[in-house]
């Protein structure tokens, strides 16, 4: 049963999430053969103020984008 988990920041819609969701959902059935019935994927998701890359937090760089 290969088990797929996604890390992602918060602010995808629930549209783009179900998009990526069905997509690596196929691509593990396609590249493995592996039955759909068994394929488990799931997104975890946190706020940009808990990441950081770089020794900047994801959230200080959205603002800074925005400037």
């Amino acid at each position: 049963m290969p088990l797929v988990e996604i890390h992602l920041l918060q602010g995808r819609t629930k549209e783009q999430k179900k998009a990526l969701l069905e997509s690596v959902t196929v691509a593990v059935h396609q590249s493995i053969q592996a039955p759909l019935d068994s394929i488990r994927v799931w997104i975890q998701e946190f706020p940009p103020d808990e990441f950081m890359s770089a020794g900047v937090l994801a959230a200080d760089k959205k603002q800074a984008d925005k400037s």
